[in-house]
């Protein structure tokens, strides 16, 4: 994907935190990064000069991108960290180690202690979390204990344990960190009491411990504790920073499908969002067009059962926003109204009314087929459309021009995968053909462009377009039969004004839909081949007529009117020049012959 590429789809991207995703010429995701601001981070790997050589390496194998849209920030780094241990992008530093996020767990036990661990065991524990630091975990958990008196001891303080009186108090009794629920000091009642506290504040109710802590903050300024103030503006901080759910992973959810959908006038948008073992894994929006004002029920029912087969999901529980049938009647379909699965929900429901806003925008543009599975999609209806016995993945074109029968020149466009392959165009002077000659002018070029496709063992393409109709078709047909290819790539004529398609020996030709996507693909071949062919001629058309123009003066030559036309730019200049002027670049004795004929002309 070049700059210029990427301006396009850049005010497409929004100003959000998220995860976005690069991919290859094969669909191969090469890169995983989260960003506080998606447009401007993606924007840096094409608008800066990157000095790192892996940096460089990636943008320079970047064809497409996506992204989904996260609630902050911390839900980035949470989405980022799963999909990189889940696709292990080469370009990503491998995450090889058995570390994961950090957690809050209240332990399914007696008196359940409440501590930081690693690993979610679903033993009917409570966790809470993921956290992005340890540190802010610990910060809590040390909040918690100056605070909410816990044991923190791994006895199995049974009933039983208890009434036998195996256990004594220890330390943290004495110093007032512990009740001494192993002694029979405090209740069940009194403890769940204590634990319903502790389960307030790492849920995000934290007002009124901030409120105490902030007072307690301004005691120790006033009386110039500076240290302990700072001490307690810490706590306070990591309070106020502290998230206590995730949307993106959720340990709370196992396996589970989410599905929304919205629409507009012309086509549904369906978001689907595959979650495993509480992570979100894969994020897909589809397009659906409207035909018969569908129900949004049977869109959502039809593009679920399609995108679980897509992604081979094996969950048994699938959350959406309306009622759906599913082909599996085993499966759960969940309607939440609150609680993390509506938060999951309402996640994907962003996602789907950002990707609405994008295409949108991108029809209006005439962006809208940018991802490789919209380019794919169409190969696929052009394939079947000219009855193709192979999917187009190379496509050539080819087109003519001259003026007057002057400067003949010839242009060939390539585009690959539906996209175009600018390092493959080629410019042709035509060198054989003497006259306004356009069939011979084509024999010429296709011939020199496949022998040497075919000399340097190089892969033909699927598809020929010859941009003239069925005389140039056939100027192209022979020069393909000479080299003896017959056969081994497609090969058609597009007529210039009606657009409709020439095959061989057919008399009739094909007409696509007007704004069907196969015929917006070959216009915009179409229309690529007569940019660069043009452009090529006018560039061409103005070197040579101001070199006829010196080169007509006799015993002037090419080189001559080269080397002018270098120094001074044009012959509207040379004519102003005096002799001693021209003497200085071409030499004393053809120096008088330019300055002579221009003067004599002039006289």
């Amino acid at each position: 994907m070049t700059k210029e590429e990427f301006s396009e789809i850049a005010p497409t991207i929004p100003h959000r935190p998220g995860c976005y995703k690069y991919y290859n010429a094969q669909n191969e995701l090469l890169y995983v990064g989260k960003a506080k601001d998606l447009r401007k981070r993606v924007s840096s790997y094409f608008n800066k000069t990157v000095d790192n050589t892996k940096t460089r390496r990636l943008v320079s194998l970047i064809r497409s991108l996506d992204y989904t849209v996260t609630d902050s920030e911390h839900d980035a780094f949470l989405l980022e960290n799963s999909l990189i241990k889940h696709f292990q992008p080469r370009f990503n530093i491998a995450l090889k180690d058995d570390k994961t996020y950090p957690y809050i767990v209240i332990k399914n036990e007696a008196f359940p202690r409440v501590f930081l661990t690693r690993r979610v065991i679903r033993d009917g524990s409570e966790y809470l979390g993921p956290f992005t630091g340890v540190m802010q975990v610990k910060d809590l958990l040390e909040m918690v204990k100056q605070n909410i008196p816990l044991r923190t001891c791994n006895l199995n303080l049974s009933p039983a344990n208890v009434a036998k009186g195996k256990y004594k108090v220890c330390l943290e009794y004495h110093i007032g960190n512990c009740k001494g629920p192993c002694q029979g000091f405090q209740t069940t009642e009194d403890y769940a009491d204590k634990l319903q506290q502790v389960r307030h504040i790492l849920k995000g109710n934290i007002t009124d411990v901030v409120r105490y802590l902030k007072s307690e903050m301004m005691k120790y300024a006033e009386s110039l504790e500076f240290e302990k103030a700072q001490v307690l503006k810490h706590k306070i901080d990591s309070l106020q920073n502290y998230s206590s759910k995730s949307t993106v992973v959720n340990p709370r959810l196992d396996n589970v499908d989410v599905a929304t959908i919205l629409s507009d006038d012309t086509n549904y948008f369906v978001n689907y969002m595959l979650v495993s073992m509480g992570s979100v894994i894969h994020v897909k929006t589809v397009v659906v067009e409207k035909i018969l004002d569908e129900p949004e029920s049977d869109v959502l029912s039809l593009a679920l059962d399609s995108l679980r087969n897509t992604f081979q999901s094996n969950a048994d529980e699938v959350i959406v926003p309306i009622p759906v049938d599913v082909t599996d009647i085993a499966v759960k379909v969940t309607i939440p109204r609150v609680g993390d699965k509506k938060k999951l929900l309402d996640l994907s429901l962003k996602n789907a009314e950002i990707f609405r806003e994008d295409f949108r925008r991108r029809k209006a543009l005439m962006l809208q087929e940018k991802t490789n599975e919209d380019y794919l999609a169409v190969l696929e209806e052009l394939q079947s459309a000219l009855k193709l016995s192979e999917l187009p993945l190379h496509i050539e074109c080819f087109d003519n021009s001259n003026f007057q029968g002057a400067y003949p020149v010839a242009a060939m466009v390539c585009f690959k995968n539906g996209q175009p392959a600018n390092k493959e165009y080629r410019h042709y002077h035509i060198k054989t053909v003497e006259g306004i000659n356009d069939f011979a002018s084509m024999s010429e070029v296709v011939y020199r462009r496949y022998k040497r496709l075919m000399d340097e063992n190089k892969p033909l393409p699927q598809l020929v377009i010859i941009d003239g109709g069925k005389g140039q078709l056939g100027a192209a047909l022979d020069s393909i039969e000479k080299l003896g290819i017959t056969g081994r790539m497609a090969i058609v004529g597009l007529a210039k004004r009606e657009e409709s398609i020439f095959f061989p020996g057919d008399s009739e030709p094909l007409q696509l839909p007007y704004d069907s996507a196969p015929h917006l693909l070959i216009r915009r071949i179409r229309d690529e081949v007569h940019r660069f062919g043009i452009t090529f001629h006018r560039e061409t058309r103005s070197k040579g007529t101001f070199k006829n123009e010196l080169e007509a003066i006799p015993g002037i030559g090419e080189k001559t009117a080269t080397d002018l036309l270098k120094e001074f730019r044009s012959v509207k200049n040379i004519k102003t020049l005096t002799e001693r002027e021209l003497t200085r670049v071409i030499g004393a004795l053809k120096a008088r012959i330019v300055w002579s004929y221009f003067n004599a002309t002039e006289e």
